[in-house]
């Protein structure tokens, strides 16, 4: 067994964010000092709370600088976003992994991680790709370096992760108060119109986006309402360069006849809906962020609250989703994915 590090990567906000943006912040920022007390008593040999504005070092080259000067040791390295339903066993059983002397690395998911766990991190790290995010790593350990990569994906609370406010409405008032009231009631009365319809047998609920196998077959068993389901663009954030770009089904339809028609789409289709927002502005934009509207902008439309929205696009297709005539949240991949058990009122 080796030394077992964690590092946890904090983005702080611009002095020009927004509240919404703000507030998202210091929900992370918590979580981070909370990951930073859990990781401590599960025995790691020291935890680093790395926080700053964002900059022009990738993720890739960022971990290569971390992971160097460990000697033999192990690194954790998760955002301060990541894993809000981090348990300590949970906690335990990462730096098990990273203490381990051979080359092996553990995630909460192998296809899109969050937090990852690698064995002589300084060696097996020392050739990571300038790759843009953490999502992609524990494909590049497994095909690229060699590396046995186990996950943890069945576990469906470590694929919560903090990625705009609804995140933070899905995980009960603990998270949700570092919103103004004001800012969460509107989508906190839709989730209940959600709700009410997923526990009605004579009702029809739709997700559409990122969802999973996983996520819809409990879906199937704890909601008395049919489902329909669009599973659209799973690992949007680990494509490879000269895949198919980003398309969606509910994107070609907005195409056609405008963002302001996607309510009267969504109300042909089921009595109420879970959308991931981020494939439409996939579809539209692409999958590189920086050309989507602001996280401001993104986090108001969450939140729907179109009077808030500076793009012309995404003010008009979050009007018409506050004025649908049957009850639609939108969100990113929590959403429709391990968080739909929040959604739904299952708590961890």
């Amino acid at each position: 067994m080796t030394d077992a590090h964690v590092v946890i990567l904090h983005a702080t906000p611009g002095a020009d964010a927004g509240p919404l943006t703000k507030a998202v912040a210091a929900a992370r920022a918590a979580l981070a000092e909370r990951h930073r007390e859990r990781f401590t008593h599960a025995g790691a040999t020291s935890v680093r709370i790395l926080a700053g504005p964002p900059d022009d070092v990738v993720f890739g080259a960022r971990v290569r600088l971390i992971a160097r000067g460990l000697g033999r040791g192990g690194l954790v390295v998760l955002g301060s976003g990541a894993v809000p339903l981090l348990r300590g066993a949970d906690a335990s059983g990462f730096l098990a992994v990273a203490a381990r002397d051979e080359r092996v690395a553990l995630a909460n998911n192998r296809y899109s991680a969050d937090i990852l766990a690698v064995a002589r991190a300084s060696e097996v790290l020392g050739g990571l790709p300038d790759l843009a995010t953490d999502n992609a790593i524990p494909r590049w350990l497994a095909e690229k370096a060699g590396v046995d990569v186990s996950d943890l994906r069945r576990r469906w609370r470590l694929g919560v992760d903090i990625d705009s406010p609804m995140d933070l409405v899905l995980l009960g008032p603990g998270f949700a108060r570092h919103l103004e009231h004001r800012d969460r009631e509107v989508v906190e009365a839709r989730l209940e119109a959600v709700r009410a319809i997923a526990s009605d047998p004579r009702a029809e609920l739709l997700v559409a986006g990122r969802t999973s196998a996983a996520a819809l077959g409990w879906l199937e068993r704890a909601a008395a309402a049919r489902t329909r389901a669009f599973v659209e663009e799973r690992g949007l954030r680990t494509s490879l360069p000269g895949q198919r770009p980003p398309a969606s089904v509910l994107g070609l339809l907005l195409e056609r006849d405008g963002p302001g028609s996607l309510g009267t789409h969504l109300a042909r289709l089921a009595d109420a809906a879970l959308v991931d927002s981020r494939v439409l502005l996939a579809h539209r934009l692409g999958s590189d962020e920086a050309g989507w509207p602001s996280a401001e902008d993104r986090f108001a439309s969450d939140l729907l609250l179109p009077e808030r929205i500076a793009d012309p696009w995404l003010r008009e297709l979050t009007a018409a989703i506050a004025d649908a005539p049957i009850p639609v949240v939108l969100g990113g991949h929590t959403l429709v994915g391990p968080g739909l058990r929040l959604a739904l009122r299952r708590r961890p």
